[in-house]
């Protein structure tokens, strides 16, 4: 049961958060990004969009936070999207050198969650199966 809860209430944490930081970075562009100067209007455009590609994102988290189960195969796949998401992050330190501060912190935390999730992922699914057997209560 403390699997389960903890994989919900993850997964809907990550799909708000999303949501959030994807619309702050649509309203405000480049100045949603700490450290960052300014930006002519190529560097704007592409920021606004794929703050609107994160949201919707954070949109797929809480699609699959509300299913009864919680699919795994989805939760894997949007953990994976975050983990490539910071594979990009070290390609970008490797390449260019260290970001601002609050960028290494973000990435830190891309590092974690996605194997939290996947370690998770499938935690109601297999509950449903013991259950379904009659094999008492899972943890």
């Amino acid at each position: 049961m403390l699997r389960i809860k903890a994989l919900r209430g993850l997964a809907q944490a990550m799909g708000y958060a999303c949501v959030a930081i994807g619309l702050f970075h649509v309203l405000l562009g480049n100045a949603a990004i700490p450290g960052a100067g300014p930006a002519g209007p190529t560097v704007d455009s592409l920021g606004r969009f794929f703050g609107a590609i994160f949201a919707g994102y954070g949109l797929a988290w809480l699609w699959a936070a509300r299913q009864s189960p919680m699919p795994a195969t989805a939760v894997r796949w949007l953990a994976g999207v975050f983990l490539l998401g910071a594979l990009g992050r070290l390609l970008s330190l490797a390449a260019l050198g260290w970001p601002h501060w609050f960028q290494v912190v973000l990435t830190a935390v891309e590092l974690v969650l996605p194997p939290l999730f996947f370690r998770l992922a499938d935690a109601e699914e297999k509950a449903l199966r013991i259950e379904v057997r009659g094999e008492g209560v899972p943890d």
